[in-house]
């Protein structure tokens, strides 16, 4: 093939890929400017019932201020998986994102403070020996791809959850009579998390629509096999997940209800590693996973999930 005939074959697929970065681009900067930190002065921490309050939601609210602030690791952890990052991914989650998640920690740390919430200590320096081993390979051509694929990946489903999760505490709180840290402190967090979800599925399938075959084999594999809840790293925090999903309601009608939580969950992933396949299912191991907390949670109180129906009468 001439030198002609590949510069006739590459060069639309670069003029595609800069049409790409500069979507990104633009969209980054819209968070940036649409979105600046909460301001801290914004907040209003009235309760009305703060042991209620914590009766219903310290365990969300915990594990949730847990999440928001291991952010900080979050970037140490992109910087070693990631050591060539496209400069759009390192403006979002640097110069974006961890400004406003972190701020998202401080007030919801400060919240959970005056309601009398035990906190969940963070975890905000001690890197995982497997991501820094990802990190090492991803100087071989193509791997660094993969690792961009699944940080992605796990990006759209940590937005889709920290979404429905705000969703149903913002709920939660106005049933509960809070309306203050309802309005001024869980609506604007709730307000920035669908920006971030918008950010990883653009890039998402930018990315997959590049990948070869061995790559998205690749990715499909490593997804299945290192899928994990939300913020849980270790079988405590598994446990911990359940009974934020139990405090949320989301897991207390049993498979069906999971299921469909499930589907929420990992419905952007499985439409683009799976379009093949008809019909909008949810990914397995996303439901497995699910699973494994609902089920941790209900036999740390002696109990067994889903609940055994009554016999009928």
């Amino acid at each position: 093939m001439s030198m002609r005939s590949l510069s006739n074959i590459t060069a639309p697929l670069r003029r595609g890929r800069r049409r790409e970065d500069s979507r990104l681009a633009d969209h980054v900067d819209r968070l940036g400017e649409e979105h600046p930190p909460i301001p801290l002065e914004s907040v209003d921490y009235t309760m009305k019932k703060p042991n209620l309050l914590a009766e219903r939601f310290g365990s969300v609210l915990a594990y949730m201020t847990r999440v928001e602030l291991e952010v900080e690791r979050n970037v140490l952890e992109l910087n070693i998986l990631l050591p060539d990052p496209p400069e759009v991914d390192r403006r979002f989650y640097a110069d974006v994102w961890m400004p406003q998640e972190t701020r998202h920690g401080l007030i919801l740390d400060k919240m959970q403070q005056l309601a009398g919430i035990v906190p969940h200590e963070a975890n905000l320096t001690d890197v995982d020996f497997k991501l820094k081993l990802l990190g090492a390979l991803g100087k071989v051509p193509g791997v660094q791809d993969i690792s961009r694929m699944l940080y992605y990946l796990t990006g759209l489903a940590t937005e889709r959850s920290a979404v429905l999760a705000y969703n149903k505490l913002h709920t939660g709180l106005i049933e509960l009579g809070e309306r203050a840290i309802a309005a001024t402190v869980v609506a604007p967090i709730k307000r920035q998390e669908p920006g971030h979800f918008a950010y990883y599925q653009m890039a998402a399938q930018e990315l997959w629509g590049q990948l070869s075959g061995w790559q998205r084999w690749l990715t499909r594999s490593l997804r299945k096999r290192t899928f994990e809840v939300v913020g849980a790293y270790n079988k405590r925090q598994v446990t911990e997940f359940g009974d934020v999903m139990d405090a949320l309601e989301v897991s207390r009608g049993g498979e069906a209800d999971l299921r469909d939580y499930a589907r929420q969950v990992g419905r952007a992933e499985y439409e683009l590693m799976f379009a093949e396949r008809h019909g909008l299912r949810v990914p397995d191991y996303v439901f497995k996973s699910l699973r494994r907390a609902a089920e941790l949670a209900a036999e740390r109180k002696g109990e067994t999930w889903p609940a055994a129906e009554p016999a009928p009468l």
